[in-house]
């Protein structure tokens, strides 16, 4: 029997329920850590295996979540949030496949070097410990933290959103089952097995046996999250990234990419919120960008000077004054501030004040402009002449991704298997005493 179901059945206090979580969490990642990169990567084989095999169960699991989700009036994108199609099993399934194709980072020295004294310093990825996860509506999530936690040789907590509790206790039951045909404990990977909100706010102030929160899903989540915990978060808030268009540039690159980083997709916070022009080409620029939003419906929300501009070849409706407030909003929706800047300096500072520091592009085919851009652009991702849209762990090549971290400290950007590892310093001597 797995732990999902033993804990499940007790139905014990919540509060205990967490802390029994967090010990058998504990006590399962000290195995965990040392296991060879070989079992680590039969657990994930496992893993894709039995997924593809279970696509009906999970299937019928999951048919019970949608029909309490329709039933609760959930608007339809959200129902459609929770949907394990198999499509989306598959991509599990090959997620878990490349992730074991992928090297093992764990235990790797970097930077050993001889200093004067004779001792070799170095230093040595390891394994974070226990992560706990937070997230909502998508229970493919399970599966991604569950197989980024094997690969990285973590343990890890998961708590996913009640309107995909039955999915999610089917998809970590599978894990069990691939971590014990490996030969890994079961309680490597664990779900909150209750829907009771109260388990969350024991979960993240359990520094004695949770390293680190990772919390993915709406804005109020991740504030209350970071404000109540007493573990460290790796997190962001806000996706307002920026696409700032150069003099001089390449004006069909900067219509094609700047077309794909707002309107490929509306939702992520990868996509661009806000559209920074450079003076000198913005009267060539906008009527262009312009034309190619309007027909997709996009309302643009402009300075005067692009307003202008923008007026030639776009619809009124679809044209309103930008507010203050528009250069901070991440609208998640068919909505784009636009800005007319005198240059690269104006655009620079106008992102570090105004931007989530998320992501932010600049098109531009002045390299010293790109360089400068890099340098002092304060974002988890900055990027010259492609879309923002790319910022993601799997298009950085990282495997996967556990979310993205606009923080400072130890994770920044899309936060893969190096970001659930820390690094400590190793020391190699032939007797060397210190004088």
């Amino acid at each position: 029997m797995n732990a999902v179901t033993d804990l499940s059945s007790a139905q014990p206090a919540v509060a205990d329920l967490v802390q029994t979580l967090g010990l058998q969490a504990k006590q399962a990642s000290a195995l965990v850590a040392k296991a060879s990169a070989a079992t680590k990567n039969k657990a994930l084989l496992a893993l894709a295996r039995l997924l593809r095999e279970h696509i009906e169960p999970l299937q019928l699991d999951n048919a019970k979540d949608l029909a309490r989700a329709r039933a609760a009036g959930l608007a339809e994108p959200m129902v459609d949030r929770l949907k394990l199609t198999p499509k989306v099993l598959e991509t599990c399934a090959l997620g878990c496949e490349q992730l074991a194709a992928m090297p093992d980072i764990i235990g790797e020295i970097i930077g050993l070097k001889q200093v004067p004294s004779g001792i070799r310093v170095g230093q040595m990825r390891v394994p974070i410990g226990v992560f706990g996860m937070i997230y909502e509506s998508r229970p493919n999530v399970t599966i991604e933290a569950a197989s980024l936690a094997i690969k990285s040789g973590n343990a890890c907590i998961l708590r996913g959103g009640s309107e995909a509790i039955d999915s999610n206790r089917a998809l970590a039951q599978l894990v069990q089952r691939a971590l014990a045909e490996a030969g890994l404990p079961e309680t490597a990977v664990q779900l909150v097995p209750t829907t009771d909100r109260a388990a969350v706010g024991h979960l993240i102030t359990m520094p004695q046996f949770v390293d680190v929160i990772i919390p993915r899903g709406g804005k109020g989540l991740i504030e209350r999250i970071s404000a109540e915990a007493k573990v460290p978060v790796i997190k962001h808030l806000d996706g307002n990234c920026h696409t700032y268009v150069d003099d001089p540039c390449d004006l069909a690159l900067a219509v094609k990419v700047t077309d794909n980083a707002k309107t490929n997709k509306y939702s992520p916070c990868n996509a661009t919120e806000s559209l920074l022009v450079a003076r000198g080409v913005a009267g060539d620029f906008l009527p262009r960008i312009g034309a190619v939003l309007a027909a997709k419906g996009v309302e643009m929300r402009g300075c005067p000077e692009s307003l202008r501009l923008l007026g030639t070849v776009a619809p009124a409706a679809l044209l309103k004054p930008a507010t203050e407030a528009d250069w901070f909003e991440e609208y998640l929706a068919p909505v784009i501030s636009v800005k007319v800047v005198a240059g690269v300096d104006e655009a620079i500072a106008h992102i570090n004040h105004y931007s989530s520091h998320h992501t932010d592009a600049i098109l531009t085919t002045d390299h010293r402009h790109a360089q400068q851009f890099l340098r002092e652009v304060d974002s988890a991702s900055v990027m010259v002449n492609t879309s923002t849209r790319f910022a993601d762990g799997f298009e950085y090549g990282l495997g996967a991704e556990i979310g993205i971290s606009t923080d400072k400290f130890h994770a920044r950007g899309p936060v893969g298997i190096e970001g659930l590892t820390s690094l400590k310093y190793v020391v190699l001597g032939e007797g060397e005493v210190r004088g």
